[in-house]
């Protein structure tokens, strides 16, 4: 049985320890046939760092890789007269604080792929310079070269909460990637990778010639897993797997599908992340690797300066078309922010207007958990969403909301301005999920929209959620809540048979920074 590849990016290692490929070749062999210069926005983690060493390896010529692969013809071809690559990885740089010190990073990176390609080049002061003297340097002694470059916007991303240095690094990258407008003549194929698309316009102002295949159809699936290759690739891990936790395989299919499947970039094609499914097939857990597998900090820092408090809204979250399009970081919504980085996806795309939404389980708990940690900054959220459970199991909703209250005390209320009814449901709505708890938030009846729906094999509660300024106005939030729970009748169709049915107000009291409830 062949080995997983987790933490392999190289596609020479890969193949040579006969590790599990998912043969991507004939989308690169249609990138290679068809076009030149080529742009692709995708999350991290899903393969991006692969794909180019697959690259540098169709172009170096290294046939005897090949062997069995969509694209074995093509190389053994190109063995007999081989492109010089340049693969670039920004995030590979050493480390950097300055825009000085990024340019040094890129001026040591060159001068080290130089001595890989056994030339030399000049002193160069600058990134920009060093890369214009390598490409004709190696144009002079090879021929037309390949440039290859990974998380080309990584020193934007790093510095996103500082707007003034992101432009300063900007500012470094407008002039090295120009470099290859301007060496167009000399360059043969390029292919560049990232997670942002908004910076491009800004970056890639001297470079217009790339071609975005981020949301063509023909290339949906240049880079994750679809359920066939997962099916046909896997299929002795997804046995194997069956067997150690004893559960038939269509149930594994069907729960690998629930937890960790649902990317799309097209609105058509579903894909799974390779990480996560490489992870699972490793330990056999369904687990969250998504959230631990890179750091999100831009993320939580973009959200943080924009007081996003209510990650709930991007459920079915409808957007232009061209959401994406020329957009800067000062001026980027959070919806591109979060589209881009994985954690929404398309849902739907119908004409103009695109739909999304949050991908899978593992996705919405990875977001759950950050908010958790890293925005809302709640200790012991795992202990509190535990007794939550124990609590709202048995119906006991005064006691989950004391438990709730909990947790609000906790919360820094001077990091957040903006505190409202959905502030308040949206945290208690990520406690629940956080605990492994099916909750939905604004379910809607025949008679208008629940604020909450927490569901339980023997009892499913429904709560109202209200909000009072002031505490003089809680009594008045309760009364509307109550009547608005009779006159609505939320609660019809859950009282099913052996199912019970609790309802409740929930009023939160800004004041005095916490919640009261009355059944």
């Amino acid at each position: 049985m062949q080995k997983l590849p987790i933490g392999v990016q190289s596609f020479g290692k890969l193949r040579e320890y006969n590790l599990i490929y998912v043969d991507k070749t004939a989308r690169l062999l249609k990138l290679v046939n068809n076009g030149f210069r080529y742009f692709l926005s995708r999350p991290r983690r899903f393969g991006k760092s692969l794909t180019l060493s697959t690259l540098e390896a169709m172009f170096a010529g290294k046939a005897e890789l090949f062997r069995g692969l969509a694209a074995e013809e093509w190389v053994k071809e190109q063995s007999k007269n081989p492109s010089p690559v340049l693969r670039i990885d920004m995030s590979s740089l050493r480390d950097y604080s300055t825009a000085e010190e990024l340019n040094d990073s890129l001026v040591k990176c060159l001068e080290d792929l130089a001595f890989l390609h056994d030339v030399q080049i000049a002193a160069e002061r600058t990134g920009s310079g060093a890369l214009l003297r390598l490409i004709l340097t190696l144009y002079k002694k090879f021929g037309s070269v390949v440039i290859l470059i990974d998380e080309y916007d990584k020193p934007i991303l790093d510095n996103i909460k500082d707007l003034a240095k992101a432009e300063e690094m900007r500012g470094v990258l407008r002039s090295f990637y120009g470099v290859l407008k301007s060496c167009d003549e000399y360059l043969r194929f390029v292919f560049i990778t990232g997670i942002s698309k908004f910076s491009k316009m800004g970056v890639f102002s001297a470079m217009n010639n790339l071609f975005d295949i981020s949301l063509i159809e023909s290339y949906s699936d240049i880079v994750g897993y679809t359920q066939g290759e997962l099916e046909e690739n896997f299929k002795e891990w997804i046995d194997l797997t069956a067997s150690k936790i004893n559960i038939d395989c269509s149930e594994i299919l069907a729960r690998l599908k629930d937890y960790y499947d649902g990317f799309s970039f097209d609105g058509k094609t579903r894909l799974y992340n390779p990480f996560s499914i490489l992870n699972f097939f490793a330990t056999s857990k369904f687990s969250n690797y998504w959230y631990v597998s890179g750091s999100s900090s831009f993320i939580v820092n973009y959200m943080k300066s924009h007081l996003i408090s209510d990650p709930e809204v991007y459920r079915h979250f409808a957007v232009s078309a061209d959401f994406l399009d020329n957009y800067e970081i000062e001026r980027a919504k959070p919806e591109s922010f979060l589209y881009q980085s994985g954690y929404l996806t398309i849902e739907n795309w119908e004409e103009d207007q695109i739909t999304l939404n949050y991908p899978n389980v593992e996705v919405y708990k990875s977001i759950t958990r950050m908010y958790l940690e890293d925005i809302y900054k709640v200790e012991s959220y795992i202990s509190l969403g535990s007794e939550l459970w124990k609590t709202l199991s048995s119906g006991k909703i005064l006691e989950a909301t004391e438990i709730y209250n909990r947790a609000l005390a906790g919360i820094p209320y001077e990091d957040f301005a903006k505190r409202d009814e959905y502030w308040y449901r949206s945290l208690f709505l990520m406690l629940l999920r956080g605990a492994g708890i099916t909750a939905f938030g604004e379910i809607h009846t025949h008679k208008g929209r629940s604020d909450l729906l927490i569901k339980f094999p023997q009892v499913s509660i429904i709560l109202e959620f209200k909000f009072a300024k002031k505490s003089s106005e809680v009594e008045q939030k309760i009364a509307e809540g109550k009547q608005q729970l009779q006159e609505r009748d939320y609660a019809k169709g859950y009282g099913v048979e052996g199912c019970e049915v609790v309802s409740a107000v929930v009023v939160a009291d800004d004041e005095r920074h916490q919640v009261c409830c009355k059944l």
